[in-house]
């Protein structure tokens, strides 16, 4: 069975009271892509797949991104329940859900994490920045203390949007780089800050499953290795190699040993071959992002799983990837 760990879905009641708001982030790409939001649609695409069902999560946009401190927890309340049915009703097709996370909550949402995971969410989804500050901010530090006592993965899906921009003369992003290239920079960026922040060595009961692969991290892993073992080598305002001895690994092992990945690559051989070499096996999970691609929810599904099915590894491995590490780590059984 192959449990497809990160597609994304939007509850009906959710859907309605977005496309209310008139939020561009739920502009005309979500409505002109019925299985992002039409349960039938969706249902129909995963029938297209033998021993194949899917993880459900919400996408985009942040709900940091919709509203303001007690409406976020009561958005993300709405998500979750959605979720929740869905997957009572059809655990065939959807054996399991994330959580949808609420940072900007008084709280930082951990009351409503902990109550959707004792409603039978797998783990959490929060984003790469928060309305645009950082993950090692102190102030979100409560949130990853709860997820390490909790025991449950965070799924961590990039966030950066076109007010992003490429250029400091300029007032938006152009071409849509700021998600072509820019989410994978993105998410290298948010799991460079974990690290160097202490965070993961603070928490070391963290499991975080970044999306598209670790985004830009397999490409380049020399920076990271031999590059990073010299921080501080090409700064003269601060010593950096403070931030070295403070840590209790080398950089490369945290992103290599200490991250999940998952194998959204969009079609991508060369970069699916080169997160299978960078990324431990143990922390390896099937994804395929669906339904975000030019077939409206089928091509991303259908050539991730032709593209796993020819990699040259033991049977025992690609169990691991189809569900075993998911199933491990979440500490739940999705495959019957």
């Amino acid at each position: 069975m192959r449990i497809d760990a990160y597609t994304h879905f939007i509850p009906e009641k959710f859907f309605a009271k977005v496309v209310e708001s008139n939020h561009p982030g739920i502009g005309k790409r979500m409505r002109e892509l019925p299985a992002i939001h039409d349960l039938n649609v969706r249902k129909k695409v995963v029938d297209q797949f033998k021993d194949y069902a899917q993880i459900l999560s919400h996408g985009m946009p942040p709900l940091e991104a919709l509203a303001k401190g007690q409406e976020v927890e009561e958005y993300a309340k709405l998500l979750n329940d959605g979720f929740a049915e869905i997957c009572k009703k059809d655990p065939d097709r959807f054996p399991g859900w994330v959580a949808q996370s609420a940072l900007g909550a008084p709280d930082l949402g951990i009351k409503e994490a902990k109550r959707a995971i004792a409603n039978g969410a797998l783990g959490v989804q929060i984003y790469t920045h928060v309305n645009g500050r950082p993950l090692d901010d102190p102030e979100f530090e409560p949130f990853f203390a709860a997820m390490n006592e909790i025991d449950k993965p965070i799924w961590l899906h990039p966030a950066r949007t076109a007010a992003m921009t490429d250029y400091a003369t300029e007032t938006k992003s152009k071409y849509e780089i700021w998600w072509t290239f820019g989410w994978s920079y993105e998410t290298a960026a948010a799991m460079a800050r974990l690290v160097f922040s202490g965070i993961m060595d603070k928490y070391p009961k963290l499991k975080i499953i970044t999306h598209h692969f670790g985004g830009i991290v397999p490409m380049v892993e020399g920076r990271i290795g031999p590059g990073w073992d010299q921080l501080g080598a090409r700064t003269s305002d601060e010593d950096l190699s403070l931030v070295l001895k403070r840590l209790k690994k080398r950089p490369l092992d945290y992103f290599k040993h200490s991250f999940y990945a998952d194998t959204a690559t969009f079609t991508g051989e060369p970069a699916m071959h080169a997160g299978f070499a960078f990324f431990d096996m143990d922390k390896i999970v099937f994804a395929s992002d669906c339904p975000f691609d030019p077939e409206k929810g089928t091509m991303y599904t259908r050539e991730t799983l032709r593209i796993i099915e020819g990699l040259d590894i033991p049977k025992a491995d690609k169990d691991k990837v189809w569900h075993g590490n998911l199933e491990r780590i979440t500490g739940t059984k999705l495959v019957k």
